[in-house]
């Protein structure tokens, strides 16, 4: 059954290799399980509400992802997305955050209309094979970054922006011990997948994460919720309360419009649209050329299924109450570890829906077990740079400003608009522009960028 549904033989797999890699997108995706309630909570939604909406929109958007395309990628409400919800729409707009979740419904809405019209596939294929790869490079130095952070590697620094832990300390034996514990941990999955042990990211995490208990259990990590180093060890196992959730189920329709400026409405809508309309296509674009599956076209096949599934999953994450779904850079850890077809999205859907039961559980996973996971997947994903041609500036210098973009910018959306904006404009200007066969979208995506950063 599994075979006639996936074609796991077609995709050079088997079911062991798709488990686990569910497995590992999920363990390396739990953390918004977390984050999510955190950062609306901050907007007056209840947090415990926003739990179960964010695991059942995971889980409803990743299955669509499996059924229908057939793809390993997973989806969940999307970073940056539910920042920009929370402390623009409704803590600095005054919006209240039922009038955002419409918004992000009506986002959801055109993205079904413009799926299935073909406009996100026409910009997928529209931006050039050389751009593809440094988005995929670019999203590994975003993943690895993010990982450095999580794990507290990397700390701010008013002086030079971020700098490296140093160690010492009241908070060492929170901070400190975590970010050693990540080292471990990152050293720990670089020796089994250089012994090439399959599920080596996997058995990275839950290393990482008995160490911490070990630790924790010891006394040398001691927990510091101020710091955002938190327990490793689970309160519980399961939880049976969802009452909270019927304060955010249908709440979208429940708006009062007689308090929506139609003008700032559309602002905010549009807004959404467009981060997440580019930050689906860079994970779809970085992910997809890391598994090689991008034809030889440099296109991604069954692709409009997988747009779909973003979008329908973007309109029922609203109704259950979060923030946009999105397609997540995450799933490039499940496509490391060996995923290829729409059974490793299955399991991380299941796991997404069990964790509104076993909560207690996954929520105790910590922040540094996740880290090395996603270092790692930032070091395989550097691959793609292979296929950026340095000696042709047109193209190299382009690649290389979408690349440090990501990660400094802290978005892949900003990523491709500067690699598409210095990829239009400098082999239009040095008279290129025939031999590269610019495409009229890619004029037109370089003029909806520069507008942008004009009006947005």
């Amino acid at each position: 059954m599994l075979e006639k549904l996936f074609k796991l033989k077609d995709s050079n797999t088997t079911v062991r290799t798709e488990v686990i890699a569910g497995f590992t997108t999920f363990m390396t995706m739990a953390y918004i399980l977390a984050v999510n309630p955190s950062i609306l909570g901050e907007a007056g939604m209840n947090p415990n509400a926003v739990m179960i909406a964010t695991a059942l929109a995971s889980f409803v958007g990743t299955l669509l992802m499996a059924l229908l395309a057939n793809y390993p990628f997973a989806l969940a409400p999307g970073m940056g997305l539910n920042a920009y919800f929370a402390y623009s729409v409704v803590i600095g707009m005054g919006y209240s955050w039922q009038v955002a979740l419409l918004a992000v419904f009506v986002e959801g809405v055109i993205f079904i209309i413009l799926s299935l019209t073909n406009v996100r596939e026409a910009i997928f294929n529209a931006i050039p094979a050389t751009l593809k790869a440094a988005v995929s490079v670019g999203i590994g130095l975003f993943i690895a970054f993010i990982g450095l952070q999580d794990a507290k590697l990397i700390v701010s620094n008013p002086s030079t922006l971020v700098s490296y832990q140093t160690f010492k300390g009241e908070t060492f034996h929170s901070v400190g011990v975590g970010a050693i514990l990540a080292l471990i941990g990152i050293l720990l999955t670089a020796i089994l997948l250089a012994k090439n042990i399959k599920g080596g990211i996997l058995i990275g995490i839950l290393a990482t994460w008995v160490l911490g208990i070990i630790c924790e259990l010891t006394g040398i990590y001691v927990p510091n919720a101020e710091a955002g180093m938190y327990s490793t060890i689970p309160a519980g196992i399961i939880s049976l309360d969802f009452s909270s959730f019927q304060e955010t189920f249908g709440a979208v329709f429940k708006v009062d419009f007689d308090t929506i400026r139609i003008g700032d409405f559309i602002v905010i809508m549009f807004s959404f649209l467009f981060v997440d309309l580019f930050d689906t296509l860079g994970t779809l674009i970085g992910v997809s050329s890391k598994a090689d599956m991008l034809d030889k076209d440099g296109k991604l096949p069954r692709i409009k299924p997988a747009l779909l599934s973003d979008a329908i999953a973007t309109c029922v994450g609203a109704v259950f109450g979060t923030s946009t779904t999105t397609t997540y850079v995450e799933s490039a850890s499940g496509v490391t570890a060996g995923g290829r077809t729409g059974l490793t999205s299955l399991v991380t859907g299941t796991l997404f829906l069990l964790s509104v039961i076993f909560s207690p559980l996954f929520l105790s996973i910590p922040s540094f077990a996740i880290a090395p996971a996603l270092v790692i997947v930032g070091f395989y994903m550097m691959g793609s740079v292979a296929k950026i041609d340095f000696t042709d500036m047109t193209d190299a210098i382009p690649a290389f400003l979408c690349i440090i973009a990501m990660p400094l910018a802290y978005s892949i959306s900003e990523g491709i608009a500067v690699g598409v904006i210095s990829w239009t404009l400098i082999n239009l200007i040095t008279g290129k522009a025939k031999e590269k066969k610019i495409s009229i979208l890619m004029y037109i995506l370089t003029v909806l960028f520069v507008a942008k950063y004009i009006f947005l």
